[in-house]
């Protein structure tokens, strides 16, 4: 049932996003007097189709194929590859008749479509959730670095102040890409010391082969909160409440000083000193072989302050939001090409975004990644790659400068280039993504 629901929320997003896309071209279309003959969700491979119907000369249906959608336009050449349709003279109500400023219109619309329904989304999630988030200045104990912040210099208790120069406000700030793209600089106070520590560019793949959680955390304080049944810790004798002090005498402020030294006693016992209703109490406990005792601990709270905007003043925060996003994977697809991040880490498939959804509907979560997935599409889509838009726009500006259009015959090989293209990409994206999935398993 819990993939069911996963399945079912992709399916639901990228149905929003395609058929909204397509509807900008559909209407940008129409708009210039141009012929569409079909909007489909879904390809329809083989002219076989779950469910069609015919309205006003423009057959509408669902495709079997689940790759997306297209609108198939009179006069154009695109995927369909309908070269008996441009054999013929142009008709008036064609593509191939239409000025070129009218025909990059037609072919932007989806991207538009795509960049405004993200920063909507992110406008009325701003208005209706407003902002929670972490002072960075309320940070009291620091930071504790993962395997990948340790790697890069990072120690427990410091503070990052600033990310390349800039003074951080919030927290959340450090586990985002401006710092996880790398190639930036941290301002680091050690001890009253100022230090600056610099992030690689290949940051991102080991991120995404660790977890987040591998590059820092808050530093928190903790107490026992529940001990698991016939556990190590429940013969000991600990209790809920209690406050850990001291393992074999060496003192004990945070948690992270508490899972060293546990690890670091594998299968040996040891001597707790353990706080317990303002009296200290000495308990002797055997760490087991994954070097825990068994309890689950509870950490400090942080501080959360939450921001509220009015219908006017979300608008910029939440395209700020959009555009961070738009911003980010062009950055990714940037560091990708120019080798600094691996291919297979940066690029997710239907599994991972399936996963991204989780197992149970939470309307907040749902619209935050179709937001952020409405903004990948628009980049994706502008990508100067031939049987993309972003590959017509730069045809039709080359037809622009040139003051006459490209060949038939040209378009009709960059088109089939352009799908080989996309489908060897579908196929890495697909098979990285399932391979990916299989080894988490």
């Amino acid at each position: 049932m819990n993939t069911l629901i996963m399945i079912g929320q992709l399916i639901a997003g990228l149905s929003i996003l395609v058929i909204l896309h397509e509807a900008g071209h559909f209407f940008a279309a129409r708009a210039f007097g141009i012929k569409v003959e079909k909007f489909y969700l879904f390809f329809d491979a083989w002219n076989i189709s779950l469910f069609k119907y015919h309205y006003k000369g423009v057959e509408y249906g669902i495709g079997w194929l689940p790759l997306g959608g297209y609108v198939k336009i009179a006069g154009m050449i695109d995927e369909s590859m309908d070269t008996d349709q441009m054999a013929g003279p142009p008709q008036p109500w064609e593509f191939r008749s239409k000025p070129a400023w009218q025909r990059l219109i037609v072919m932007l619309a989806g991207v538009f479509v795509n960049i405004v329904l993200g920063i909507f989304i992110f406008w009325m999630l701003t208005i209706k959730y407003g902002e929670s988030y972490i002072p960075n200045q309320s940070v009291k104990y620091g930071i504790v670095p993962g395997i990948i912040g340790r790697e890069i210099g990072l120690k427990p208790g410091d503070k990052i102040t600033a990310v390349n120069g800039k003074k951080i406000v919030r927290f959340e700030e450090l586990i985002s890409s401006k710092v996880l793209l790398g190639n930036s600089q941290l301002t680091v106070d050690r001890n009253n010391q100022v230090i600056n520590l610099n992030v690689p560019g290949n940051i991102y793949n080991e991120v995404a082969d660790y977890g987040i959680g591998e590059f820092i955390q808050l530093r928190t304080k903790f107490m026992v909160d529940s001990v698991i049944a016939g556990s190590n810790a429940q013969k000991a004798g600990l209790q809920k409440g209690d406050s850990i002090k001291a393992i074999n005498q060496q003192p004990i402020v945070f948690f992270d000083q508490f899972q060293n030294l546990i690890k670091e006693n594998k299968n040996k016992p040891i001597e707790l000193e353990v706080k317990r209703n303002n009296e200290l109490v000495k308990l002797n406990a055997q760490v087991n072989e994954q070097g825990t005792l068994g309890f689950a601990a509870k950490g400090d709270e942080p501080v959360i302050e939450k921001a509220k905007f009015s219908f006017l003043s979300s608008l910029p925060v939440g395209a700020s939001k959009a555009w961070g996003s738009f911003s980010d994977n062009a950055k990714g697809i940037g560091r990708v090409a120019t080798g600094q991040i691996k291919a297979n880490r940066a690029f997710a498939g239907p599994v991972t975004m399936a996963t991204m959804f989780g197992s149970h509907f939470d309307a907040a979560k749902f619209w935050s990644l179709v937001g952020l997935l409405s903004m990948a599409l628009a980049l994706m889509n502008m990508l100067p790659i031939p049987a993309l838009d972003g590959g017509h726009a730069m045809f039709l500006i080359i037809e622009m400068i040139k003051g006459k259009p490209l060949s038939d015959k040209f378009m009709e090989k960059a088109q089939i280039v352009g799908f080989c293209i996309l489908i060897a990409l579908m196929v890495f994206v697909y098979g990285n993504d399932i391979v990916r999935h299989v080894i988490n398993k």
